[in-house]
């Protein structure tokens, strides 16, 4: 087990907090705060047991250079907000002589927030100035940034091999809920899959038939599933490539007793833009023009009847192209029949299910929502996540 902010004694040591501050801007203001949101229990934490705090994160790509479009600034101002009762100072530059002297300034219960570290072209490509320069500020790490922990990046993955580390609030959550529904699931224990392609999920699926009991497939992503067993889908995604997987997962699932549930119905229409055409289908009818947007309502019956007798439930990538009036229905029904099992421990991950479920105003009657898309795509296909994998031992 890694250790946890728990585990190690902080008072009066500086302690480097790399943090997921990626949040939406729009003409420089932030659009939501939901990442500053859910950082604030370690930085409180790491506050009132008077840790001097050194706090670090990315914002969008500015490709290694300064760029003041991608200023952590407004996130600083954003965060003074939130903790008033504490002394909090900026500093325009990442690593150097000026970030050392403010993080050596710092008091107890101070804090200090860095610029955006991809400003520095070490970042992203893990080099050692970068992380030498990092591990200069501090004398103990501590990763709360789920979202990045898949990348080895220095101020993710280097700056463990220097300090001894920890895990935030944030990643032990998400790290224990993913171990508990993976290890020791409550079953009957449903996947919902979706997304477009099948080629993002290849680990996933493969993983996944090995721990749950039905995998309800949806998405542009169900094609090649239904042309692996010979069925008709008019002008719909199917990756040509993938199908003999897609076979050879169906006789598995077979072999294994799990349940692979297709749909039988689809929305279509002749493009995604072609909503005035939208039509229901069933399988093996769609026209050689058109293809499936969304699935239809049989299929929304058929997965309910999986979804209300789930007692565990994960579900990654949307049913239909959701971002559509008239493709929306199978994402949102199924957010709804998740939402209504109050008996099941549901999980989200991908950044799109969230944004549907967000549109839809569920957020709040899941049990859990990643933080993270791809890495909890990482975990889903039962991989490591190589900044997590590198934090100190308990």
């Amino acid at each position: 087990m890694k250790k946890t902010i728990e585990d190690i004694e902080i008072s009066g040591k500086r302690v480097l907090l790399r943090v997921d501050f990626n949040v939406p801007m729009e003409g420089g203001k932030i659009t939501s705060d939901v990442r500053i949101v859910e950082a604030l229990p370690t930085i409180k934490y790491l506050l009132q047991h008077n840790a001097k705090l050194i706090i670090c994160s990315h914002l969008g790509r500015p490709d290694g250079t300064p760029n003041k479009k991608y200023s952590l600034k407004p996130v600083f101002e954003k965060l003074k907000e939130y903790l008033p009762e504490y002394d909090l100072a900026f500093c325009n530059e990442v690593i150097g002589e000026k970030a050392e002297k403010m993080a050596n300034n710092l008091k107890e219960r101070e804090a200090l927030l860095l610029e955006n570290v991809r400003f520095e072209p070490g970042e992203e490509k893990n080099e050692e100035y970068m992380i030498d320069g990092l591990s200069k500020l501090a004398d103990i790490f501590v990763l709360d940034a789920f979202g990045t922990s898949h990348r080895k990046h220095a101020s993710t993955y280097g700056v463990s091999s220097k300090l001894p580390s920890a895990m935030g609030y944030l990643v032990q959550k998400e790290v224990e809920t993913f171990e508990e529904i993976l290890q020791k699931p409550q079953r009957p224990f449903v996947a919902i899959l979706g997304g477009a392609k099948i080629k993002d999920k290849i680990d996933v699926v493969k993983n996944l038939i090995n721990k749950v009991d039905t995998i309800l497939i949806g998405g542009g992503m169900c094609f090649t599933f239904i042309k692996a067993i010979k069925g008709e889908v008019g002008a719909s995604l199917v990756d040509d490539e993938k199908i003999e997987f897609c076979y050879e997962i169906i006789k598995e699932a077979i072999n294994k007793k799990v349940k692979i549930i297709l749909p039988v119905d689809f929305v279509c229409a002749k493009n995604i833009d072609d909503e005035a055409g939208a039509e229901i289908y069933k399988l093996g009818k769609i026209p050689a023009d058109k293809m499936g947007l969304d699935i239809g309502p049989k299929t929304i019956k058929l997965f309910k009847k999986f979804i209300k007798r789930a007692k565990t439930v994960v579900w990654n990538g949307p049913m239909g192209v959701y971002e559509k009036l008239m493709f929306k229905n199978g994402t949102r029904s199924v957010a709804e029949l998740v939402a209504k099992n109050k008996r099941c421990k549901s999980v989200i991950g991908g950044g799109d299910v969230v944004s549907a479920v967000e549109e839809f105003d569920l957020i709040e009657k899941f049990s859990h929502v990643s933080t993270g898309g791809g890495a909890s795509l990482k975990l889903l296909e039962g991989k490591e996540l190589p900044a997590i994998s590198v934090l100190s031992e308990k």
